[in-house]
């Protein structure tokens, strides 16, 4: 697939006021620091789609992005240690359960995980309680240029290690950089997949 078309709709704290329209949504989140906002503007081919910050926890509300006019791209505030307040993060928190436990229009999670660091305890938590709730999601392993090919292997097999403790089979994952669009193509090509089996193929 490849994206022609990509716009802003909406930013909100309310998932009532999300798009009324059924097309399907792919939400993206993950720790404050992890480079979603780069990633999405990879996956867009658009430079400042989504805003970039050197500060963590820039993105604090639920934003839509409307691609080549039939999907919704979905950017969730990142979880952690994002710089704000214990008030703003328990809103924070709130508005996304909401939005993913009542989001009918999802068809899957993205979760964004820093291949550089070990398997942290903050994205664990939160895979296992998509889990808990039956709600789909893939790992983006994030930041694929900073290490090298063994390293990569390394990191992901001690991920696997871990899940396999509690997962019967590792989720589906990619590996991806945004400044060298590594994985971009097959990140790509499994949202389209998506897109086919709902007759919705935008390549």
């Amino acid at each position: 697939m490849k994206i022609k078309f990509a716009e802003f709709v909406m930013s909100n704290s309310n998932v009532e006021k999300c798009p009324k329209s059924m097309l399907p949504e792919y939400a993206f989140i993950g720790r404050s620091n992890v480079g979603k906002s780069s990633l999405i503007n990879m996956l867009t081919n658009r430079k400042s789609l989504a805003k970039t910050s050197g500060r963590p926890g820039k993105t604090q509300l639920i934003n839509h992005f409307l691609i080549n006019k039939n999907w919704h791209l979905v950017d969730l505030p990142g979880y952690g240690y994002a710089r704000v307040s214990k008030t703003a993060k328990k809103t924070f928190q709130k508005f996304i359960t909401q939005y993913f436990n009542h989001r009918e229009q999802l068809v899957t999670a993205f979760v964004l995980v820093d291949i550089r660091h070990t398997p942290q305890p903050v994205d664990l938590d939160f895979m296992r309680w998509l889990g808990e709730n039956g709600i789909p999601f893939s790992i983006i392993f994030t930041k694929a240029d900073k290490l090298k090919p063994n390293a990569i292997e390394r990191h992901i097999n001690d991920y696997k290690e871990v899940l396999l403790e509690t997962w019967e089979e590792m989720p589906n994952y990619f590996i991806t950089s945004s400044s060298k669009s590594i994985g971009k193509e097959n990140l790509l090509e499994y949202i389209d997949t998506l897109n086919t089996s709902m007759n919705l193929s935008s390549k």
